[in-house]
């Protein structure tokens, strides 16, 4: 497994970094990972990682770069919270979508990327952004861990037409009962659609690096199901 930085244009002609992972055999379908509220930390580069060595291109893309260069709070530190919160309300979400789509368009040109196939994966911050790029562009598949803007974005669901997967905590205080519910009524009865609710889990039970969300068990039966889910609508090339 490789990595290195890639340079992305937006649409605009703003140039905002990116870090790209390589699996073992040099090639492989594109994966697209949108970051938590804490910016293009070590954990978000780790899933790049992990996604590499199930055989994926992956690429994260520093959404935060329009904010001022190089935003990155460390989980580990007690003002990060508030600090990731106040970044994620200056953060322009239509312009970030759009960021994550010229990634998306950006990562079907990589040459290690067999057959322009390429999907996207989001944490919190980015569950959501992944939701809104599924609607507004083409992916060949979107995972979406707990993605807080999507309740309010219900009205989007019909533009989803690639096969979606759905990561909710049953603890989760950002992302109520209701608000999951209604986001399982949205889908139901739809093709490819899979929705796991982890109990004893809260927001960001993935992200092993922070000690007040990471719930290891919650995030381990989660990480089987999107390698399922991947392994079966974007399967890794032998």
């Amino acid at each position: 497994m490789a990595r290195r930085e890639e340079s992305i244009w937006g649409h605009d002609g703003h140039r905002f970094s990116s870090s790209l992972s390589l699996p073992e055999s040099g090639t492989g379908p594109g994966l697209v990972v949108v970051q938590e509220i804490f910016g293009l930390t070590p954990y978000v580069k780790g899933v790049c990682d992990r996604l590499a060595g199930l055989g994926y291109v992956a690429l994260a893309p520093d959404l935060y770069s329009r904010l001022e260069p190089d935003l990155v709070l460390d989980e580990h530190l007690p003002d990060s919270l508030p600090r990731a919160f106040q970044a994620m309300q200056r953060l322009d979400v239509p312009q970030a979508v759009d960021d994550a789509t010229v990634t998306l368009e950006h990562l079907r040109a990589v040459p290690e990327v067999q057959g322009h196939r390429v999907g996207i994966i989001g944490f919190c911050l980015g569950g959501g952004i992944a939701y809104m790029v599924a609607a507004a562009s083409d992916p060949a598949v979107a995972v979406c861990y707990y993605g807080s803007a999507i309740p309010g974005a219900l009205d989007l669901a019909p533009l989803v037409t690639c096969p979606i997967l759905f990561h909710f905590g049953e603890d989760d205080t950002f992302i109520s009962t209701a608000q999951r519910r209604a986001v399982a009524h949205e889908f139901a009865g739809r093709r490819h659609v899979e929705l796991h609710l982890h109990p004893h889990a809260g927001h960001a039970f993935d992200n092993h690096d922070s000690a007040m969300f990471s719930r290891p068990q919650a995030a381990a039966q989660a990480w089987e199901q999107t390698k399922a889910f991947l392994e079966y609508h974007l399967p890794p090339r032998g």
